[in-house]
């Protein structure tokens, strides 16, 4: 499994304003409230020292800009993924589906409709656009 980095984990908890990116985070929250097993089929309940990842989570969703929240959590799933093993296929089934809400990847544009009147611009994550279209 690929290692969750704290980056990638900062980048879906900005992503939140998107319905990909909330699919992603419920789905790591449902995974992070399951019990806690440490052998198979065996609740452990709390482990001292130990947490579930749901303090962490929870930080930083309050705080999606903060390193230190994000990388408290990736420590926390790592950890537990090494002591559960059924954790750790779920937390791997995850992030294959969650780590392209949370990808800096290729953007996939299309244009449908027929005949464009005005100019298009495809691309990803723009900000201070303006167009001057000229009077016809």
């Amino acid at each position: 499994m690929d290692p969750i980095t704290a980056a990638a984990l900062t980048s879906l908890a900005g992503s939140l304003g998107g319905e990909a990116g909330r699919n992603a985070w419920q789905g790591l929250a449902e995974l992070v409230r399951r019990p806690f097993r440490r052998a198979a089929g065996e609740e452990s309940g709390d482990l001292p020292g130990i947490g579930s990842g749901e303090a962490e989570l929870a930080a930083l969703r309050g705080d999606p800009d903060n390193a230190a929240h994000a990388q408290a959590l990736a420590t926390a799933l790592g950890v537990r993924a090494a002591l559960d093993g059924e954790f750790r296929v779920l937390l791997e089934e995850w992030w294959q589906g969650a780590a392209p809400a949370s990808a800096d990847g290729d953007a996939h544009n299309t244009i449908s409709g027929g005949v464009q009147n005005a100019p298009v611009v495809q691309g990803r994550d723009f900000s201070g656009l303006t167009f001057h279209l000229g009077q016809k």
